[in-house]
């Protein structure tokens, strides 16, 4: 059957390639009886697959079931596809039959696999390798004959990473997958599929179908419809019902949408460069601030900001006193502050520091200049490690470690 014939049966609209790529799998694979993974996102339309599958299979004859295992309490699932003998639980005051022994010789949907426990997932993966399951409580094994067509619509490989699916029941069950695409990427159906809900539900109703402006069919087409099929069908269902008017315009069409997802923008982005000042501000505030850092980097970025001649005004005199304020706090030893001499030419803006070779070419030891800084801090707290620590940044056990292993009296 081509693929024209299994719309007209199914009831299926669109003319997308990736639609009818979808159903010409799911027809060639329909004789067989391996195992289907339809993959796609909520809203789609995947139980329609199943459907065209068993059809046209020679299971045809046989039972069909649909289960929904994200509706199934966890602790009854087990229970409910490979039922359980008298007394096995609290409740079970009969034996039962699971959908995977009624539907012997048919086809069985499991709709939402990946809600399935992992103990299910076990179980399912033997029927599926064997033919073979257990019934709750039971011992004795029961020979099946199924073929299984399942459905998710996340990413069952995100699910095997975080543990929540098992990777072998995914190989198994993905030996023929089928992909059936979102409705954004299904343009050319969109409006095909709206004139057709509108006609549905103008003879349900008893009501003129509803017609759209070309405003309102371009909104219609480039909507994200993140709620697929299901959602154009129940958003056409409310314009049909409460607008009075049989004519649709945009901004009738626009009540109906979420507003949060109307469009799909670019992301819009500023670069550094067009808040020069606020980043400069930024790296100056870390440079000053993080104690970690050693005193000649330190140096080196403060000299290269002061030479940054797109600072503002504003900014390099509070650049400057910035500066003063660390050296003032932190000297090391055998330099000044006063070895730096910060001043303004007649356009105010700030000249390289004094003999700049002599401080980028100065050979630094940063253990010297951290036992300095330790030295200082106690000092300043009269020798009290937790008040030199919360000084220097640093945790009273990092500080008492340093002292013992640089000899600090």
């Amino acid at each position: 059957m081509d693929v024209q014939a299994i719309k007209q049966r199914f009831g299926i609209i669109g003319i997308s390639p990736l639609l009818n790529r979808a159903i010409d799998i799911a027809s060639q694979v329909a004789p067989t009886d391996l195992t289907v993974l339809i993959s796609g996102e909520s809203g789609v339309g995947k139980e329609v697959f199943p459907k065209i599958i068993h059809q046209l299979s020679s299971r045809k004859h046989g039972p069909y079931i649909a289960v929904n295992c994200g509706a199934i309490p966890e602790g009854t699932i087990d229970s409910e596809l490979f039922g359980h003998e008298k007394g096995s639980f609290t409740g079970a005051h009969e034996s039962r039959k699971g959908y995977f022994e009624v539907v012997n010789t048919g086809t069985i949907f499991l709709d939402e696999v990946a809600e399935l426990p992992l103990s299910t997932q076990v179980r399912l993966l033997r029927v599926l390798e064997s033919g073979e399951f257990i019934k709750v409580g039971s011992s004795k094994v029961i020979k099946t004959n199924v073929r299984v067509v399942a459905a998710t619509n996340i990413d069952l490989t995100d699910a095997i990473s975080q543990g929540k699916f098992r990777e072998d029941l995914y190989y198994r069950l993905n030996t023929v997958p089928i992909k059936v695409p979102p409705l954004r990427e299904r343009k050319e159906d969109i409006h095909l599929l709206f004139k057709k809900f509108a006609t549905d539900f103008a003879e349900k109703y008893r009501m003129p179908p509803l017609q759209l402006d070309a405003e309102a069919i371009k909104l219609l087409i480039n909507y994200r419809w993140h709620g697929n099929v299901r959602q154009l069908k129940n958003i056409t269902e409310q314009i049909s019902i409460i607008e009075q008017t049989r004519e649709i315009t945009a901004e009738t069409l626009l009540k109906y949408l979420p507003h949060i997802q109307q469009r799909d923008l670019p992301v819009l982005y500023r670069k550094d460069s067009d808040n020069k000042d606020i980043s400069e501000r930024d790296l100056l505030y870390k440079v000053l601030f993080d104690m970690k850092k050693d005193i000649h980097d330190l140096k080196h970025v403060v000299g290269e900001i002061l030479q940054n001649e797109d600072l503002t005004k504003d900014l390099q005199q509070n650049n400057a006193q910035l500066i003063k304020k660390l050296y003032d706090n932190f000297e090391p030893a055998g330099e000044s502050i006063s070895d730096y001499n910060f001043h303004h030419t007649h356009d105010d803006h700030v000249v390289e520091p004094i003999e700049e070779s002599e401080v980028i070419e100065e050979s630094l030891s940063i253990q010297d200049k951290e036992i300095d800084l330790i030295k200082k801090a106690l000092a300043k707290h009269n020798g009290k490690r937790k008040s030199a620590a919360r000084e220097l940044g640093i945790s009273e056990r990092t500080l008492y470690r340093k002292i013992k292993e640089y000899n600090i009296e």
